[in-house]
């Protein structure tokens, strides 16, 4: 059995993200949920009131062996923009944050160090606004968030929103997509 690791990342709706790292070789699972606020067990509805504190995430857990977490951080920089502050496209909201919740020191100086190096490179015309914190307690989405790209793919929203960043993920890192 692999020795599997677990990163969370928000960035915009969790539909979106779930989608992309779910074609990754070695990600294993991944989950959308809430991380980040004030209250035990939110809901949806009370995550979209943006009063809650929660982000909406992805909690991936990957085998490293197969995909680093290095090469999670390169993707959840190019499926979102992480320039915009509670902010993704038409999703407007503290609940939509670009954010990066750490489970260890390693994994919060590898962060830092892609944003510092992404910075200085001049990949965005703007400054990467993502927050970097500890991870906290994770809170599943209801059981209809799950999967939902796959199995909901004809919806306006997937069609509109989650397709298109399907298609530029497949065209910027194709020799990394599972087979």
């Amino acid at each position: 059995m692999p020795n599997l690791e677990t990163a969370v990342f928000g960035g915009g709706c969790f539909w979106c993200l779930e989608a992309v790292f779910q074609r990754l070789p070695g990600v294993k699972s991944v989950e959308s949920g809430y991380m980040g606020g004030r209250i035990e067990n939110p809901t949806y509805k009370q995550v979209c009131t943006g009063t809650t504190g929660h982000a909406e995430v992805v909690r991936v857990t990957f085998d490293p062996s197969q995909t680093s977490y290095r090469d999670l951080l390169g993707v959840f920089f190019a499926i979102h923009d992480p320039t915009t502050l509670d902010r993704q496209g038409n999703d407007v909201g503290t609940q939509y944050r670009s954010a990066i919740f750490c489970n260890s020191d390693e994994q919060r100086q590898e962060a830092e160090k892609a944003i510092a190096e992404l910075t200085a490179a001049g990949e965005f015309s703007a400054p990467i606004v993502t927050a970097i914190g500890p991870a906290a307690t994770f809170f599943v989405a209801e059981d209809y968030h799950q999967n939902y790209f796959n199995e909901n793919s004809n919806q306006p929203y997937c069609q509109f929103i989650i397709a298109p960043k399907l298609e530029k993920f497949r065209k910027a890192f194709a020799e990394k997509l599972k087979a």
